[in-house]
């Protein structure tokens, strides 16, 4: 039975154009791979000219924005005001429902006060304003002496802790939900809060009634000097729960969990695998191999093996075939039995895009790798050390859940300011097979849009709805967002030569435009239909011919057809069935075209837009916050209708 489903999986990437050379099912054994735990064998590498890194896009990305950042208009947290340094994000499905945890700072990284926050969705798409799940701890009076330069740093009493974890969630053999966090502090900016120094890891149990228990200590920094007599919290075994003790005490036990927790503890007392001592291993992250070996994986490309579920590992090595610019790197064993890593291959240490995934059959060789999120909107809010685009991917770990369906589910910040969700269809894929054919009169919502791209911050959301007294469906793209815009993409078979149909109707007409546009595998676009009014209506790029811009009304479905040839390098366009008069020249030379876009605002993707002084910067990032960015704008709306796609 599995090698018949090895066999259709096998299949389905055939068909679909990808390749996986010589990889097979059952990785090379333990002493074959032990020096290269894993290697990316495909040939693509990222362009560092554009966010999207020039990469095919994958096939099926749903991408929500969870939590918008809002200093002037925060969403109701308790009585706190907006904070907007808001990173390190973690996943997990228990009891039918996400929840998402993440840390948050009033403006900066490593700078108090911190917190922990919490929100949950029945779906993926729709999500709880955030709780505040582990809140501001008081530190006593602290002299810190740093070990590397002798200066001793005094923190005055009442100073607020900051946090830092690489662990979120822990569903127990029991069922019980466990949710942890990690109380630290930082004498100043350059000494992180994950040097040892720290107070201890904390640990309160979640309620299927969406309460939560006591907060306790599961482990204190010992070695730091923190203990019971000295921090706020009990111990766990101080709770009258002896099931919430017993679900702490299975935690304890499991050690390639509790390797995540190295990093902020860093005690040598026996509790971590002696193996690893020695070496600067952070955000630790597993899978299993077929074959049943664990493959860890560590920030800075280190990976390693382990035959006995984490007790023992071969020696870290680094895997020089991933550029992971300092940042965390995900992989797991899809819902499909297959394998992905996801994480930002990157030129540059800073600039973290774009999000790649990349796939295997092995869990040891990794090809074709695939733009997961380019998508880098300004930085709207002043902070330090806040790195532009998607970063620090985490999806579900092994045991923590499994949602519905057939799908990859990752978390991860944007500009550490704003939290995200991707939901990815499976098997990954970057190329399809058919052509277009959509109405949406059979789809219930834009979640069934399973091989469409949609991209879809708070403040412009896409939806599938019934126009009133038409019954008839449509695709709606609604923008109020000032510095982002919403995005629905669809992937058509590679042709040199063919035609792309499609209705539109813009009903309301804010700030915000709407752009049509057609991509080659690259990312790159070679043509785009402007819709403004405001600018005598539609317009296109303009090459060596000029074309005057077609009128079309407001609050009236407009027909549109484009022919394209890139052998010619040209294309023609119908509005309402009158032709253009003229051909005209494409933007890019390409052999082919693939992807089609339409989105509520104008084409970025140059990092130029993110070098500031000749560091790799986000606007914003040493400036003050962007204008208007907590207020809406003007809303547009618009509706997209029988999209169709054909070979000429």
């Amino acid at each position: 039975m599995k090698s018949k489903i090895f066999f259709s999986f096998f299949l389905i990437f055939s068909l679909s154009g990808i390749s996986y050379g010589q990889s097979s099912k059952m990785p090379l054994p333990i002493d074959e791979s032990k020096n290269e735990p894993i290697i990316y064998v495909g040939k693509v590498q990222t362009n560092p000219e554009y966010t999207h890194g020039g990469l095919r896009h994958v096939v099926g990305v749903h991408r929500y924005q969870t939590f918008r950042a809002n200093r002037q208009n925060p969403p109701e947290i308790g009585s706190r005001t907006g904070w907007t340094y808001n990173h390190q994000p973690y996943l997990c499905y228990w009891d039918d429902k996400f929840y998402f945890q993440y840390l948050s700072n009033q403006y900066t990284e490593h700078l108090t006060p911190g917190r922990t926050m919490l929100m949950t969705s029945k779906d993926g798409r729709d999500w709880s304003n955030p709780e505040i799940l582990f809140p501001e701890y008081s530190l006593p009076e602290i002299n810190y002496k740093d070990e590397n330069s002798g200066e001793v740093y005094y923190l005055p009493k009442g100073t607020k802790a900051v946090m830092h974890h690489r662990m979120g969630f822990y569903i127990t053999s029991g069922n019980r939900l466990l949710t942890l966090g990690f109380y630290s502090f930082c004498p100043i900016t350059r000494i992180g809060p994950n040097n040892g120094q720290g107070l201890g890891r904390v640990v309160r149990e979640i309620y299927k009634d969406g309460t939560y228990g006591p907060i306790y200590f599961i482990r204190y920094n010992r070695h730091a000097g923190w203990d019971e007599s000295n921090t706020d919290f009990p111990l766990y075994k101080e709770s009258h729960d002896k099931g919430f003790i017993q679900a702490c005490d299975e935690l304890l036990n499991n050690k390639l969990i509790t390797l995540q927790w190295w990093e902020e503890d860093r005690a040598n007392d026996g509790f971590y695998p002696k193996d690893l001592d020695g070496y600067e291993l952070k955000a630790f992250n597993f899978y299993q191999r077929p074959d049943g070996i664990t493959v860890g994986i560590w920030k800075d490309q280190f990976t390693a093996l382990s035959v006995d579920s984490g007790k023992t590992w071969t020696t870290p090595v680094r895997s020089e075939t991933l550029k992971t610019c300092n940042a965390k790197v995900w992989g797991e064993r899809t819902e499909d039995g297959l394998y992905a890593l996801v994480y930002n291959h990157s030129a540059t240490r800073r600039n973290r895009f774009p999000m790649v995934v990349m796939s295997g059959v092995d869990g040891h060789k990794f090809d074709e790798m695939l733009c997961l999120s380019g998508e880098v909107p300004p930085m709207r809010y002043y902070g330090w050390a806040k790195n532009p685009g998607s970063q620090y991917p985490r999806g579900i770990i092994s045991g923590n859940g499994n949602p519905p369906g057939n799908h990859m589910w990752n978390v991860f910040s944007v500009n550490k300011e704003d939290m995200w969700i991707t939901r990815t269809h499976l098997p990954i894929i970057g190329k399809v097979d058919k052509h277009v054919s959509q109405n949406f009169e059979n789809v219930s919502s834009e979640a069934d849009l399973e091989l469409w791209n949609l991209y879809v911050p708070k403040w412009a959301p896409i939806s599938v709805i019934e126009v009133a007294g038409e019954n008839n469906k449509v695709l709606q793209l609604v923008d109020e967002e000032p510095y982002d815009y919403a995005c629905a993409e669809r992937h058509f078979p590679p042709v040199t030569k063919g035609t792309v149909e499609f209705s539109v109707f813009i009903k309301d007409l804010g700030k915000d435009v709407l752009e049509f546009e057609l991509h080659n595998e690259k990312d790159e676009r070679a043509l785009r239909l402007h819709f403004d009014p405001k600018m005598e209506g539609l317009n296109f790029d303009l090459g060596d011919i000029e074309v005057r811009p077609v009128p079309f009304v407001e609050n009236r479905w407009n027909d549109i057809k484009l022919s394209f040839d890139c052998e010619k390098g040209r294309y023609t366009v119908w509005v309402n069935g009158e032709k253009v008069p003229h051909e005209i020249e494409l933007d890019k030379k390409t052999e082919t075209l693939e992807r089609m876009v339409f989105r509520t605002g104008s084409w970025r993707s140059d990092v130029r837009l993110y070098l500031l002084e000749g560091e790799p910067s986000a606007p914003g990032m040493h400036s003050e916050d962007l204008a208007g960015a907590g207020s809406k704008v003007p809303k547009s709306t618009y509706w997209i209708d029988n999209v169709k796609t054909s070979a000429n």
